[in-house]
């Protein structure tokens, strides 16, 4: 009895101790699934809503394997930290413009060519476009970073403290851009002084007189409150402007084919989402700028196309005839 009791002993401890150490071993496969997701714009934002809506999606339809915590408002870094952090490995995931990836990989940097989209919708029949779906697979060949989803961020309009009506308007005016080529190329060929500065210091830059002038799309105007000091908006739309949602290296390299492809399908939803609510909200925000005493100004577009055909060439800033044809062929 007494070594039958010893043996059913020992079996039962080996039994407790094997389940202990599967849910170890579980724990510890959890823990290393808890991913940095971050990105610059506030909480109020569609970029974010979403974002928290897509991670929460990803858990549910993995069954807890991937616990993503989404940061926002540039808690992980200005936007060139988090782009790098992709490479470094200190985040997982991001949403960004891919003016920052075409440092590395010139030939995104196109979508960023002032009046190269017609529109938002121009913009989203381009990201499911053939010539973009190369230039992905490029991007990922060169860097091991995936671009899984598009999401409009507006069309860009220039704030300033004295309101202009042409390209003539803007010159000298001192004018914060992000620090890319094509950002600056619009105001540069109107003889502005485009000066980058870090997008969460521009409303204080504007509010001590660092710079004049900034441009973004409604949405961000109202997000970032640059309403509050600045007293026009000219309505340029130079730029129609959108985010990509990228995933680290180190992450996409591991997911199963399953994975990737949930990870693509959640975040495109989440892209939809929030493209939906930017648009609608750009529909409204005209009036509210208005009732809020700022004065709107209707440009002559045209004085700014001429000048950055002329003076910003698309080939001058090395991108092609052939990748620009085949955007405007985008429907």
């Amino acid at each position: 009895m007494s070594k039958r009791f010893t043996l059913k002993t020992l079996a039962t401890a080996g039994a407790i101790a094997a389940g202990a150490m599967a849910m170890f071993g579980s724990a510890t496969v959890y823990a290393q699934q808890k991913l940095k997701w971050a990105h610059v714009y506030e909480t109020s934002e569609p970029y974010h809503t979403e974002s928290v809506w897509a991670a929460e999606e990803i858990k549910k339809r993995s069954n807890g394997k991937f616990d993503i915590q989404v940061f926002p408002a540039s808690t992980l870094g200005k936007e060139t930290d988090i782009n790098q952090g992709l490479t470094l490995g200190t985040v997982d995931m991001i949403i960004s413009g891919p003016s920052f990836a075409a440092r590395t990989y010139p030939r995104f940097g196109i979508a960023y060519y002032p009046f190269i989209f017609r529109d938002g919708d121009h913009l989203i029949a381009y990201s499911k476009s053939p010539v973009f779906q190369e230039m992905v697979n490029e991007f990922r060949s060169k860097t091991g970073i995936q671009v899984t989803a598009y999401t409009y961020y507006g069309a860009r309009h220039t704030t300033a403290q004295k309101a202009f009506t042409n390209c003539a308007g803007m010159k000298g005016i001192k004018i914060r851009v992000p620090d890319v080529p094509a950002y600056r190329a619009t105001p540069e060929a109107c003889g502005a002084n485009p000066t980058p500065i870090a997008f969460a210091e521009v409303y204080l830059a504007l509010q001590n007189g660092t710079v004049e002038a900034q441009e973004n799309p409604l949405t961000t105007i109202e997000a970032k409150k640059f309403f509050e000091v600045q007293k026009a908006i000219m309505m340029t739309g130079h730029i129609v402007d959108g985010l990509t949602t990228q995933v680290a290296p180190h992450l996409w390299n591991k997911l199963s084919a399953d994975e990737k492809k949930m990870f693509t399908e959640v975040t495109q939803a989440a892209a939809v989402r929030a493209t939906a609510k930017i648009k609608a909200r750009e529909a409204e925000l005209v009036d509210e700028f208005k009732k809020k005493g700022l004065q709107i100004v209707q440009v002559d577009r045209k004085s700014f196309q001429d000048a950055v055909l002329k003076n910003k060439p698309l080939t001058s800033m090395g991108f092609t005839q052939a990748d620009f044809d085949k955007i405007q062929a985008a429907k």
